[in-house]
């Protein structure tokens, strides 16, 4: 059994740790709600972009429209957009989303290529031996879309090219604070037939009539400018909803973590109690020995 200084150390390095994950966990809370506010704000333009790009793309002959609404006959090459985070402390949530793309691609029989958004990705592929033909990580820490927009760029000329038949957006979906769900949408070429789903929660077409346009100069040029946009703000609202999954997920593990300290402490501080309470009864027998033998002597 260990002595009362030993515990006495050992508690106190727990209590040291718990004041780091409690400081990590208010963290994690307040840059969380600040991504959730970033994700809101990028509904107005996306559901008014998507607005329009259902209704350029609802005309005849839509598929000759933009190359980026193309479906190719036959797929050659993949390319997978991850997006993991920067840092690690927050559970199991960059090795969910790596798990869950080897899952869905690693075994594909069409050539897969990755773009990684964030280090602990880039990280986790290439050890997996994985082709990263690209990779974005030290992104700022309340990323703007012209921070991002690199990324949207190289997937469109990686497409446009014919460097990839489809393009993958590998993120994780925000649900709430306490589950993150991996999920992967097609991003190239964009379907606009899906409806709802296309963007899931943040460009929610709007009920009621169709809007009536007026297109100037005219739908080609509109379509050069709002498709590789809407793609780029795609990839934008996926960045958002990983960090909100980040935060909320390092926040959780972190809360988790401060609890286990506490729980530990307590059964240290018991121990600790045990072995200081042995060590006075040792000293007490030492003594009231002491005494017995000066008495007999």
């Amino acid at each position: 059994m260990p002595n009362a200084r030993e515990v006495r150390l050992r508690i106190q390095s727990v209590k040291n740790i718990s004041q780091v994950t409690r400081a990590l966990q208010a963290v994690s809370a307040s840059k969380v709600r600040k991504s959730i506010q970033a994700m809101m704000n990028t509904r107005p333009y996306a559901s008014k972009a998507w607005q329009v790009l259902v209704h350029i793309a609802a005309q005849p002959g839509r598929e000759f429209l933009h190359p980026l609404l193309i479906h190719r006959g036959e797929i050659k090459n993949i390319l997978v957009v991850l997006i993991t985070g920067d840092r690690g402390l927050a559970g199991a949530y960059n090795t969910n989303v790596v798990r869950f793309v080897l899952q869905r691609f690693a075994n594909s029989s069409i050539p897969v290529h990755y773009v990684t958004v964030g280090r602990k990705g880039r990280d986790m592929m290439i050890r997996r031996r994985q082709k990263v033909i690209a990779e974005f990580s030290n992104l700022p820490a309340a990323p703007t879309f012209a921070d991002v927009s690199a990324i949207g760029r190289i997937v469109v000329d990686e497409f446009l090219i014919g460097h990839a038949d489809q393009v993958y957006l590998v993120f994780t979906d925000f649900i709430n604070l306490v589950r993150q769900v991996p999920s992967v949408k097609m991003l190239l070429p964009l379907e606009v037939e899906s409806g709802e789903e296309r963007v899931v929660a943040f460009a929610r077409p709007e009920r009621g009539m169709a809007a009536t346009y007026i297109f100037e100069p005219g739908q080609a040029e509109i379509l050069d400018e709002i498709v590789p946009r809407f793609t780029a703000l795609q990839v934008y609202q996926a960045i958002m909803e990983s960090l909100a999954s980040e935060h909320a997920a390092r926040m959780v593990a972190m809360k988790n973590a401060t609890d286990s300290a506490t729980a530990l402490v307590a059964e240290l501080q018991l121990e600790y109690n045990k072995a200081r309470q042995q060590t006075i009864t040792s000293e007490m027998l030492d003594i009231a020995g002491g005494a017995e033998a000066l008495a007999k002597a």
